[in-house]
């Protein structure tokens, strides 16, 4: 795509921005971007050097493509207005949780092509999880370009709509319960003595590392645990409460309600 517009300029919108910039997948001069909070336009235009407008009617008309990156409450009412301008050979993008692909379809028209979209807030610091799917009227070729945006700042996986609300459950909200588990990690080091910065450094590294670990060598996350859990040492013990604290119970249930939400928030 030679253009590319955004509805919504706020920290997920923004991040998205930046790794598609420094990519190179859009020139900035290609790129118009809505939003009615003028200082979060003013920022985007001088850190990335993007058109900026309060119209969102200005996005539509002007791009290839767009992403719809507002609330769930808000898109209907964002988006209505402007269905009359959306053209059948333009990429509607959406990444407002909950929001079906026939949802959307029923705003813009069932004969045009629509993306939906679940990325998550590390895209701030280029290292998103986004999942994507398409309506029919999507070609192949489209979707790829699509998901290489997304790639542009982390990784990204096509799905079925069905998968979308799981992905909403363990990518898309997972960033909150891996913050609240490293500040359990760090509050445990305090407690131990540890300074609270080095304590946050210290918790954070070690989940960075053991992510890391997962993706780069392939092996189970079982088997890497097996692999610090020597014999009646520390680690094991330091796993039996955690196993007897109910972590893996309280995990899958956390996120079950996530996506039991997310299925709410269609309806």
């Amino acid at each position: 795509m030679k253009t590319l517009g955004l509805i919504g300029a706020g920290n997920m919108g923004s991040a998205m921005l930046g790794g598609i910039v420094k990519a190179g997948l859009v020139k900035p001069e290609n790129i118009t971007v809505a939003d009615l909070y003028q200082p979060s336009l003013d920022r985007v235009k001088a850190e990335l050097g993007v058109n900026v407008t309060t119209d969102s009617a200005e996005v539509v008309k002007n791009c290839d493509a767009f992403i719809i990156a507002l609330k769930p409450n808000v898109v209907e009412l964002a988006l209505s207005p402007l269905a009359e301008l959306v053209r059948e050979d333009q990429l509607v993008m959406s990444i407002a949780a909950g929001k079906q692909i026939a949802q959307l379809e029923a705003i813009v028209g069932a004969d045009k092509k629509v993306i939906r979209i679940m990325p998550n807030t590390p895209a701030l610091v280029s290292e998103c999880m986004a999942g994507i799917c398409a309506n029919k009227n999507v070609t192949k070729e489209e979707l790829e370009e699509v998901k290489t945006i997304f790639e542009s700042f982390g990784e990204a996986e096509i799905v079925t709509e069905k998968l979308m609300d799981a992905v909403t459950g363990v990518s898309g909200s997972g960033p909150a319960y891996v913050f609240l588990f490293i500040e359990a990690m760090a509050d445990a080091a305090v407690l131990e003595g540890m300074p609270r910065p080095q304590a946050y450094k210290f918790a954070a590294q070690t989940v960075l590392g053991s992510a890391k670990m997962v993706l780069e060598t392939g092996k189970h996350p079982g088997e890497l645990k097996d692999m610090v859990c020597s014999p009646a040492g520390t680690t094991i013990e330091a796993v039996k409460v955690l196993e007897d604290l109910g972590l893996r119970s309280a995990v899958i249930n956390a996120i079950h309600e996530c996506t039991e939400k997310s299925k709410e928030l269609s309806k």
